[in-house]
């Protein structure tokens, strides 16, 4: 599907960078109006219950999901909750939100706008992606009796534009790549910056561990790391044996952050085929299931879990078609330092600073406070009012 590498010359560092979400907008949707955030390596939204921190993560999340080709009613469930507040309805009865991205790679930033219609029924109105101030494709919604829109994208040959109707329930960029044909130079570069963005939108892993799910010993099977953290045993086992180096570490951050000594992080299998997860203390018969230990030790080592390893031990829908090294992960954890005492935050945040480090993991959560991370190398604490 990629022609990311057509956009830029062959062996130039721009062809390498890993496309990466650098900005997100929520111009109207929920408490937010006019809201631009910038995004690092690590970025922690932190404020009060409320404050609309967890807003910022849902909108990314869901700008993913489009970008991987979901329908727009399975990304919004309740889209009349994401109409800002105290938004009254146009003359014809519609109510709508509006939230964008903008995707640094390898052909520049790309910036991609949504207008979504809420009521009285969902639909996307009006999607705008641009580079470099060119408008590359623009959706408008024409006949409000046909669940499609009126797409237009640069072509830049003897037809300067091409137009042509899309499904008002998906994201029109995410359909380029196979309705473009690709033998302009203006149809390349609309290829190339809708990839980008696709690219970028579909590298992500929303985590959320539960530790009430965490705690029975789990079945063989497969082992990628799901969204509740849940088969948490299975896939320790997985990097017991497969990942030395960073299961070296997980054990590493399980002693700073674990109650009592910790000499290893071990897996056993039991009589039912079942696997569980132990923290050795030492000696041949001392050690502690994880399903005894708190909440906050249970999260802080799922999320250290999750950031010391990579797409392919994290359940996700892996950019096959593109090189691993052009993709960046972005990890999403609303709640960050749920449970987590002040030790536990630390060390998860120092970890973070300096795993994204390299540029192959982001980090975009949400926190209570934030303190604790505020001056860590390549870390940005963003505070939300009340």
């Amino acid at each position: 599907m990629t022609v990311l590498s057509r956009a830029t010359a062959p062996g130039s560092s721009a062809e390498h960078r890993a496309p990466t979400v650098t900005e997100l907008r929520l111009s109207a949707y929920k408490s937010h109006r006019g809201a631009v955030f910038p995004l690092g390596p690590v970025t922690l939204f932190a404020g009060a219950s409320g404050s609309g921190k967890s807003s910022v993560l849902h909108v990314y999340e869901a700008l993913a999901r489009l970008g991987g080709g979901a329908a727009l009613g399975a990304v919004f469930p309740d889209p009349a909750g994401c109409v800002p507040e105290r938004a009254g309805p146009d003359r014809q009865g519609r109510r709508g939100f509006r939230i964008g991205c903008t995707v640094d790679g390898p052909v520049g930033p790309v910036r991609l706008d949504l207008a979504v219609q809420a009521e009285p029924e969902l639909r996307i109105v009006g999607e705008r992606l641009t580079c470099d101030g060119q408008t590359l494709l623009t959706t408008a919604l024409v006949d409000p009796g046909r669940s499609t829109v009126q797409a237009a994208w640069h072509t830049a040959g003897t037809v300067p534009v091409t137009r042509a109707p899309l499904p008002d329930d998906r994201l029109g960029t995410a359909l380029l790549p196979l309705r473009v044909a690709g033998t302009t130079a203006g149809q390349l570069r609309v290829l190339a910056a809708a990839e980008q963005v696709v690219v970028a939108l579909r590298s992500v892993f929303a985590c959320d561990p539960q530790p009430s799910r965490m705690r029975e010993p789990v079945a063989v099977g497969d082992a990628r790391l799901r969204r509740g953290c849940d088969n948490l045993a299975e896939v320790l086992r997985r990097t017991h044996t497969q990942c030395a180096k960073r299961h070296a570490r997980l054990a590493a951050m399980a002693r700073s952050g674990c109650v009592g000594p910790v000499e290893a992080l071990t897996v056993e299998e039991l009589a039912d085929g079942t696997v569980r997860a132990l923290l050795g203390r030492g000696g041949p018969l001392r050690a502690t299931p994880l399903g005894r230990l708190g909440d906050g030790e249970l999260r802080y080592l799922a999320l250290a879990l999750v950031l010391l390893t990579g797409p392919g031990v994290l359940a996700m829908d892996a950019v096959a078609e593109v090189p691993s090294a052009m993709q960046a992960l972005t990890v999403l954890a609303d709640g960050f330092d749920r449970s987590l005492d002040g030790t536990q935050a630390r060390e998860l945040a120092a970890l973070a600073s300096a795993i994204c480090a390299d540029g192959h993991i982001r980090l975009v959560g949400t926190v209570a406070d934030g303190a604790y991370a505020r001056g860590a190398d390549g870390v940005t604490v963003v505070d939300l009012g009340p």
